[in-house]
């Protein structure tokens, strides 16, 4: 049995034409369905429904054999006893700090300001401004991440950002890029070994399906 652990949404929408090209369907809507786990079309290969962010962790420890998780959770999970091999290339976005409109980001950062950061991404986020040499104070938030500078809570915030329309309808601006997001394939390194027979083909079928840079 192989076990591909997706989370709901935009990945696993834009992960079933990669999983097509392997011969593989998804029987069930992960939206109208009640179930966390999702047959397939193949006996052998199941579909394991969880928070994007807990992705890299079932694969690490072998509740998946295989996943897919954007670059963003796996920086922030370390990456620790997972194999990488591709760059799928979809669900492409990127970190970006934003401010409200009205604050002077580069002025704050020239004048050595200690900046109040709002955030989920603490990882990239204090790699970011260390090597910068700006001095932060980090605030972790896991959602609404827009309201922080509008509410005084933070002077900005870094996020992931795709189109910058809830920047603009929240008054907020992007003032720097740190990275472009896309999803990675994960493989626990074990089941690499032990279900190679099984896994390099699927991986061998997904990433010639991949779509063009």
């Amino acid at each position: 049995m192989i076990t591909l652990a997706l989370s709901k949404g935009r990945i696993f929408e834009e992960t079933l034409p990669l999983l097509a090209a392997a011969g593989i369907q998804v029987l069930e809507d992960p939206d109208s369905s009640r179930k966390l786990i999702l047959p397939t079309n193949q006996a052998q290969v199941r579909v394991v429904l969880v928070r994007a962010t807990d992705v890299p962790t079932y694969v690490e420890y072998g509740g998946a054999d295989i996943g897919v998780a954007g670059r963003d959770v796996l920086i922030e999970h370390g990456g620790a006893g997972l194999y990488q091999p591709l760059d799928l290339r979809i669900a492409q976005c990127r970190m970006s700090v934003a401010v409200r409109d009205d604050y002077d980001y580069d002025h704050a950062v020239r004048q050595g300001s200690r900046l109040r950061v709002a955030t989920k991404y603490t990882t990239i986020a204090r790699q970011h401004f260390a090597d910068k040499g700006v001095h932060v104070d980090l605030i972790k938030l896991y959602g609404s991440m827009e309201l922080a500078p509008l509410a005084g809570l933070a002077d900005a915030i870094v996020d992931l950002v795709s189109t910058g329309s809830t920047l603009k309808a929240n008054r907020l601006v992007e003032v720097e890029r740190i990275m472009e997001i896309s999803s990675r394939l994960v493989v626990n390194q074990a089941a690499l070994k032990l279900k190679r027979e099984a896994l390099k083909p699927l991986i061998d079928a997904i990433a010639s399906a991949i779509p063009a840079a």
